[in-house]
């Protein structure tokens, strides 16, 4: 069922312009929880509008599909400011900005700024810069966890 419900909230979300970033099923039986995490599909921040439109279309396709019933919760939200990124797309997405990151080339968590995305699948390294001012180049896939770094100025 998580299969088919993921196309179908897929389906309703890039008809609006946004892209499924996470779907969690939780609740129970009779009242399950949907929490959907959105994100745009042009790169820019997903505001409380997005999350409201993305929430009644989300839900006029599971009312219509109604394998959920009728007693189901619906949670639409953005990824959050401390994102985790996940992908090669994420970590060109946000060059330029700072990121806590897991990895044994940086010897454990370091947090670092993005600096450039480069290479084809597989072979993709990122060009970070540390807070002390060291460059270095890392494997993504060797990247444990990575999410970006809020920093209140």
């Amino acid at each position: 069922m998580n299969a088919q419900l993921e196309e179908l909230v897929s389906a309703a979300l890039g008809a609006l312009g946004f892209e499924l970033f996470g779907l969690r099923v939780g609740g129970s039986r009779a009242r399950p929880v949907l929490d959907v995490r959105i994100d745009r599909s042009d790169g820019g921040a997903v505001t409380v509008d997005d999350c409201a439109a993305a929430s009644r279309a989300v839900e006029a396709r599971l009312d219509a599909e109604g394998s959920l019933g009728e007693r189901y919760v619906l949670e639409v939200s953005s990824p959050g400011l401390e994102r985790p990124l996940r992908h090669a797309g994420d970590w060109r997405r946000f060059v330029g900005r700072w990121a806590s990151v897991l990895s044994p080339e940086l010897h454990g968590r370091e947090e670092v700024e993005i600096l450039a995305v480069e290479g084809e699948a597989g072979s993709v390294e990122a060009r970070v810069r540390a807070a002390g001012g060291t460059e270095r180049r890392i494997a993504l896939a060797g990247v444990k966890e990575a999410r970006l770094a809020f920093h209140w100025e």
